[in-house]
């Protein structure tokens, strides 16, 4: 993210000494330095702030000058976006048992599941303070719109892998993935940005976003198989561990072959402590080897098309033209990412 939205953000969270009185002993006082240092883990790792970019882009591309009020409050809303995305993603490294996040070990392996969920609360709160700060109408029900879709989203995925669901359709999935991922990372960073310039977000990002988010999806999976483990932040085949249902393994499925799917099936059906890593890098071979990959890009491929078109169609009257060309441009490149 900007260095300046990560300011913002680190400005609005408590300092490991920030509420020293003698009312409370060093103990406690220790321990609360302790919280304070994990709202702020996340954060200060970074992370590419895909998200407050495309809102930041715009609300440039409807008008917004830098400099201005309505900047200053396009950046708090850009800010609020981002402690979003590091709360979420606390809980969804919990919810996944993950490993790591942006190459070091997740939240909950450091200090817990209980107080990294705890952290992840605390930080929710803090992104409403940063959503406060902007003093945007509007955007205040844009963000309970997203957690909604969001949270919806994340049920289905983590409901298929509690309850080991594999009888789905590539429809499943498509459908999940506009909850989960299209409403939060295109839908209401375009819309919060027409709302930073006090215009009425054009109901056409709808479109364009369920397109593009399904097509970002699609990378981020096709990149988990492949991608590069420096660049990627995750690690690489962390999704078959956690019994992800993707594109790529639900098209796989239709033509593997009875053995190849029995093991697959069989591995599934296990927590990931209780995986084999031998089985599971058999499957990832056979996921390689096979043509879900190709499949799969040349579908996020035409989907990401789609939403290109359908977005430089929305920004055609926009109010700053270059503006909204360098926002078109910026998604064609996210679009076409390696890493």
């Amino acid at each position: 993210m900007r260095p300046e939205l990560l300011e913002r953000a680190l400005s609005l969270l408590p300092r490991p000494a920030a509420h020293p009185t003698s009312l409370q002993p060093d103990s406690v006082q220790e321990e609360l330095g302790r919280l304070f240092a994990m709202l702020r883990d996340y954060p200060i790792r970074g992370g590419k702030g895909i998200r407050s970019e495309l809102l930041l882009a715009s609300a440039a591309a409807h008008g917004v000058q830098e400099g201005t009020q309505a900047w200053e409050s396009a950046l708090w809303l850009a800010t609020a976006l981002e402690l979003f995305q590091n709360w979420v993603l606390i809980h969804d490294d919990i919810e996944d048992d993950s490993e790591e996040r942006r190459g070091q070990p997740a939240l909950h392996r450091l200090h817990g599941v209980a107080l990294a969920i705890n952290a992840g609360d605390a930080l929710h709160a803090y992104m409403w303070a940063a959503v406060h700060r902007a003093g945007v109408p509007g955007a205040m029900e844009e963000f309970l719109a997203m957690i909604h879709r969001t949270a919806e989203g994340q049920h289905l995925d983590l409901a298929w892998v509690e309850r080991r669901e594999w009888t789905l359709t590539e429809a499943d999935y498509l459908q999940m993935v506009s909850l989960k991922t299209a409403h939060y990372t295109v839908i209401v960073p375009l819309r919060l940005g027409a709302l930073a310039a006090g215009l009425v977000p054009d109901e056409r990002f709808t479109a364009a976003g369920l397109a593009l988010g399904a097509a970002f999806q699609i990378r981020d999976d096709v990149l988990n198989l492949l991608g590069d483990p420096a660049k990627y932040g995750k690690e690489i085949g962390g999704d078959l561990l956690e019994g992800k249902r993707t594109l790529i393994v639900l098209h796989w499925l239709q033509t593997a072959s009875a053995q190849q799917k029995d093991i697959f099936l069989e591995q599934m059906h296990l927590d990931r402590p209780a995986k084999d890593a031998a089985a599971i890098a058999d499957i990832h071979r056979w996921l390689l080897d096979s043509g879900s990959v190709s499949y799969a890009q040349a579908y996020a491929n035409a989907q990401a098309r789609e939403g290109i078109r359908l977005l430089t169609e929305t920004l055609q009257d926009a109010p700053d033209p270059s503006a909204a060309a360098r926002l078109v441009g910026a998604v064609q490149e996210l679009a076409s990412r390696e890493a």
